[in-house]
């Protein structure tokens, strides 16, 4: 089994995360359960981290052709790496990019740069980049069959232009405006 789950496991390279959800589990709607999420974005010239992902996915069809779908990969199979130019043609953040969601029932492990515990929600947030280890996994659930990725760890290594579209504190006012504003004046209103 480890040999298995060493096979289906990868730890990418310089990443883009997109629609975090790794603080707090998240549904995507009333009749889903909550879970830990990200999208992950690759840039399409990252060949080694495609090459670990299409290889993992190839391990975790074959595991699922005995384990899920009875000895044989079904035609209509769900795979997890998409690609951006012809799936979200309109989304710059996707251009020349492959994408695949990943989540987890459990929190993940996450951490900076250096290693150490990331404890604020706020450090991590769509746009920025790092890096993630996941495993690929087949599933049979309702008729749909599929290959998924697993979240397991993710590490932040560079602050990124947010997606959401909405600026941070630190851009809107560090133009220096506050240095010359005087807190004794309690009449600026007049």
């Amino acid at each position: 089994m480890a040999n298995n789950e060493a096979n289906t496991k990868v730890v990418t390279g310089l990443v883009r995360f997109s629609y975090v959800h790794i603080f707090e589990p998240s549904a995507m709607d009333d009749s889903s359960d909550e879970k830990y999420s990200v999208c992950i974005i690759i840039p399409k010239s990252d060949k080694k981290t495609i090459a670990a992902i299409n290889a993992a996915v190839e391990t975790a069809k074959e595991q699922g052709k005995t384990a899920k779908w009875k000895g044989k990969i079904p035609a209509k199979l769900k795979l997890p790496l998409r690609d951006g130019d012809e799936e979200r043609p309109d989304d710059e953040a996707f251009e020349n990019s492959y994408f695949f969601n990943c989540s987890s029932k459990t929190k993940p492990g996450i951490v900076d740069k250096n290693v150490q515990p990331i404890l604020d929600a706020e450090e991590v947030y769509s746009g920025c980049y790092g890096r993630v280890a996941v495993n690929f996994y087949p599933f049979n659930t309702s008729g749909s069959n599929g290959v998924a990725a697993g979240l397991n760890n993710v590490q932040k290594l560079k602050d990124g232009e947010p997606l959401s579209g909405r600026s941070r504190a630190e851009d809107d006012f560090g133009d220096g405006f506050g240095d010359d504003f005087d807190d004794d004046d309690d009449d600026i209103f007049g």
